[in-house]
């Protein structure tokens, strides 16, 4: 079984430029288009458990959604997190990206290549590494 898993958005050059890194680590992976396969609120918030974030953490504010909505107003507050988790998987595009889940239980937002690398420190050894 693959433990490591990368939410991507095919169109974002940051996703691009992580799987590429992957591949050319040799990787074991698995690609989660999660615009098509859209997290649950559990998903969403074992996400956030991984990656030690608050859904406001990682919510795209800038895009188009979350100003219809007025995001950067809502409170950022435990009394107000339950109503980010759910705006994120009504609205996945709202989730930064690439999100990598790591072998070790950890995530991390694979937005720069030392956190790709950082991803790929976690992961279990392969059984055996080609030269």
């Amino acid at each position: 079984m693959c433990g490591m898993e990368i939410w991507i958005n095919p169109a974002c050059s940051k996703c691009r430029s992580a799987i590429s890194l992957l591949d050319a680590e040799g990787a074991d992976y698995t690609v989660r288009r999660y615009l098509e396969d859209v997290p649950t609120e559990d998903e969403v918030r074992e996400v956030l458990e991984r990656l030690g974030l608050e859904p406001w953490d990682i919510t795209r504010t800038q895009e188009a959604a979350a100003k219809e909505l007025g995001l950067k107003e809502w409170p950022r507050d435990a009394g107000a997190r339950e109503r980010w988790i759910a705006v994120l998987a009504a609205h996945p595009k709202l989730i930064q990206r690439p999100v990598i889940t790591a072998d070790d239980g950890t995530a991390v937002v694979a937005r720069t290549e030392e956190a790709v690398r950082d991803a790929l420190s976690r992961r279990e050894p392969p059984s055996s590494t080609p030269m």
